[in-house]
């Protein structure tokens, strides 16, 4: 570590408490002289660079292969050494959503590619005199028109119900503005801008079940939320390695010899995925492997359809608010 001139003066410069040795009791600032020459911010620089780095990378070594023991260690006070479980998430979630929006999406891309061929298929059709095929390119619903007539005219069984009314309302105003292809490209982009707002809002939830099947003495809803924390780490981690290899091998091309690879890590980072929730809640937790089996399968259910519920509500809401 560099050395630095200790003040004479014992007066601390940030909360004006008295300093009797180095560090100030009150506050913890070091009460060294305030301007540095270039050499001190130097070596200042590299020290702080290097001791991210060990902390990065020690941090990510545990997190891929040791699973919960940052949580461990986190909450048994061993906090330096480490990167702090929110300052983690948020760095890997910015990284990963990052280079996500520097690629397009397959998706998105192959839907583009086939109403092209499609479309291609039509003009050539119509020229040869078959008018009959051409089609627009939109959802057919029946027009709100013929609804209002059924709402005042028709059978109550046919009638639809005020939110039934609405509904279709706002599913014909989509489908009239926006082609099948629109449709689609506007979900995807709203959906992947949106993916970590949704991510937050469901780590409270996977925490409070965490918190509802275990010990409330001995455990607090902060320890579930520091497991869940690193564990929503570990997925975008290794959804991010397993993203980037894929691009990479993806740039010599789809018959490229190194395609295998991208095939056998996606296969070994899906089981790895999947796997890691019940080694994670069995060290963290101490449980027997039964129990904590058993507690492991039912809170990946619970979750499971949480989250499925939770995105069938986005859809629909991401849905009703194209324009």
């Amino acid at each position: 570590m560099s050395k630095s001139t200790i003040r004479k003066d014992k007066t601390c410069l940030n909360c004006r408490h008295v300093v009797e040795q180095k560090f100030c009791p009150n506050c913890g600032q070091e009460n060294t002289e305030s301007r540095k020459t270039f050499h001190h911010l130097f070596i200042h620089f590299f020290e702080d660079l290097t001791h991210y780095e060990n902390a990065f990378w020690k941090t990510i070594r545990n997190l891929l292969f040791k699973p919960s023991t940052l949580t461990t260690e986190y909450l048994s006070g061993k906090r330096l050494s480490y990167l702090a479980p929110v300052r983690l998430y948020i760095f890997i979630s910015f990284i990963t959503f990052l280079l996500i929006s520097f690629f397009p999406n397959h998706v998105s891309e192959n839907f583009t590619k086939n109403e092209k061929e499609i479309s291609t298929k039509i003009l050539k059709r119509n020229k040869s005199g078959d008018t009959n095929t051409h089609k627009k390119d939109h959802i057919e619903l029946t027009s709100m028109k013929e609804i209002d007539s059924i709402q005042k005219y028709g059978k109550e069984k046919e009638k639809l119900s005020e939110f039934q009314y609405w509904a279709y309302e706002k599913c014909v105003h989509v489908t009239e503005n926006n082609t099948t292809s629109e449709i689609i490209e506007k979900f995807i982009e709203s959906f992947l801008h949106n993916i970590p707002k949704i991510l937050f809002i469901i780590m409270p939830f996977f925490a409070f079940f965490l918190w509802i099947f275990h010990d409330k003495k001995k455990w607090y809803y902060f320890d579930h939320g520091i497991f869940t924390l690193h564990y929503f780490s570990f997925l975008l981690l290794l959804f991010l390695i397993m993203f980037i290899i894929d691009k990479l091998i993806g740039l010599f091309g789809e018959d490229s010899p190194l395609a295998f690879v991208s095939t056998i890590t996606n296969c070994v980072g899906y089981i790895w995925m999947c796997y890691y929730f019940y080694p994670a809640h069995h060290r963290f937790y101490g449980e027997t492997r039964w129990i904590s089996f058993f507690k492991s399968i039912v809170l990946l259910f619970i979750n499971f359809f949480f989250v499925v519920l939770l995105l069938t509500f986005y859809i629909f809401y991401i849905f009703i608010n194209l324009h």
